[in-house]
């Protein structure tokens, strides 16, 4: 048995997505004893998307989740739904072969048409998907983009169109843009309102959902596992953890696999000529890591992501850089104002892909999703349902990539270099291309611009 204090989240800023959210029911604290086929603990999309297909299968499922059901991270981020995972497309050829690699792509490409048929079929309100994903490159390395085309669209089946610069430039006007990847199944959507549908359609589907309710004490051995909570038992025959980076008072070792990543998003007031800038109304990517991605909202205003912190930082001040990068890479923006802006904290594993999988008879896992957390936790939830109810075991194509410990502290420092790192090698590499296409640097750059960031 294991037991530790409530890890509790801190205090965070109002999002613009909890000012536009629809109306949503507050589920009760579990104040009961309760017995149960499957136990959830976490109350983001992998948590409910588990709870909502265990119990579309007809298995009696709980779901517990120490603050607000998609308080976190799920209902904080940027909204796009994408193909592929935190790891490269060549990383994942490298680790596990191309056809392993390419069932794990087809794996991603069914968690995006997860999402997609979710919020159709349920007509979900406020959700308002939005087609089209713009991977575009700031610097001017055209074999680069290709030799990434050639596998994902040959190797892999993907269905993705290579933009030039000329139809790059025309999306997005600014000169800081060279060659794009177009995924057009892609698309972003209001994440925040999509938990809710989806958590209001598993407890019509039988789930009994409960916020407000830690897990403070478990016990996964034995046939019917216990988790404790302040006011009550649950026993189940199968725990699935879902709390990602706030598995700590229950799951130590677990929650030592993964690293926290906080990232920072803001939303602009109307901007009234917006469309004069960005005329792709698609989610856009400028970065392999976590600077830059944006899109438009409400018509007229501007989400933006960026910067990296293995702290949660000062809004405000993340605020001011987030402007200042608006600026420099669209200068007819440069005035425009901040409306909100707010930290999410997401959950990396070394490998950065995600934690799927059963790590003990009838203990299951689902975590570390890091950067394309969307799609991914719709996967975790298809797959560990079908595993639990149909002992199905399609979840071990995740198995070369196990838990492995993130190295605490040392982990931290480690991850937070490396994207200081990566963002200083983008924009070395960014400055030579421009200057090059201004004819005042020769064809052959320094090679530390062109070293893989």
């Amino acid at each position: 048995m294991t037991s530790s204090e409530a890890t509790a989240a801190p205090p965070q800023p109002a999002t613009w997505y909890a000012k536009t959210a629809v109306a949503a029911r507050e589920w009760p604290t579990l104040t009961f004893d309760l017995d149960t086929d499957v136990c959830v603990v976490g109350g983001g999309l992998a948590g409910i998307t588990i709870a909502r297909e265990v119990a579309r299968r007809g298995w009696s499922v709980v779901l517990i989740e120490a603050g607000r059901i998609a308080g976190e991270a799920s209902g904080r981020n940027t909204g796009f739904v994408l193909p592929g995972y935190g790891q490269s497309a060549h990383r994942l050829v490298e680790r596990s072969g191309l056809d392993h690699a390419k069932a794990l792509w087809g794996l991603s490409e069914e968690g995006v048409a997860y999402v997609r048929n979710a919020v159709l079929g349920l007509a979900m309100p406020g959700v308002d998907p939005i087609d089209g994903w713009l991977s575009v490159s700031k610097d001017d390395n055209a074999d680069d983009a290709l030799r990434t085309l050639t596998l994902l669209a040959e190797g892999f089946g993907a269905e993705v169109e290579g933009w030039p610069v000329e139809r790059v430039r025309e999306a997005l006007r600014t000169d800081c843009y060279f060659h794009g990847l177009h995924f057009p199944k892609a698309f972003h959507i209001h994440p925040l309102n999509y938990a809710l549908g989806l958590a209001a359609d598993a407890e019509r589907r039988g789930a009994r959902l409960f916020e407000q309710t830690t897990a403070l004490e478990m016990d996964p051995l034995g046939v019917r596992k216990r988790i404790t909570t302040p006011a009550a038992k649950i026993r189940a025959s199968h725990i699935v953890l879902a709390g990602n980076v706030r598995l700590g008072g229950i799951a130590r070792d677990l929650a030592a696999t993964v690293l926290p990543l906080t990232t920072y998003v803001a939303v602009t007031e109307p901007v009234g000529y917006l469309t004069e800038a960005v005329a792709f109304t698609g989610a856009v990517s400028d970065s392999r890591g976590t600077d830059h991605h944006y899109r438009i909202v409400d018509w007229d205003r501007l989400m933006w992501s960026g910067g990296a912190t293995t702290w949660v930082g000062d809004p405000r001040r993340n605020g001011e850089r987030i402007k200042a990068a608006i600026g420099r890479v669209y200068p007819q923006l440069r005035d425009v104002k901040l409306a909100h802006v707010w930290p999410g904290t997401i959950g990396l594993a070394v490998h950065r892909m995600p934690q799927i999988g059963e790590i003990a008879p009838g203990l299951w896992v689902a975590s570390a999703f890091g950067s394309h957390g969307i799609n991914t936790t719709a996967i975790a939830g298809e797959l560990i349902a079908r595993a639990i109810v149909d002992h199905d075991d399609a979840w071990r194509l995740f198995l070369p990539y196990d838990l492995v410990w993130a190295g605490g502290t040392l982990g931290r420092t480690v991850l937070q270099a490396n994207a200081w790192r990566q963002r200083a090698a983008e924009t070395l590499r960014a400055n030579v291309a421009r200057k090059r296409q201004a004819g005042r640097v020769p064809k052959a750059a320094p090679a530390a611009a062109q070293a893989d960031g």
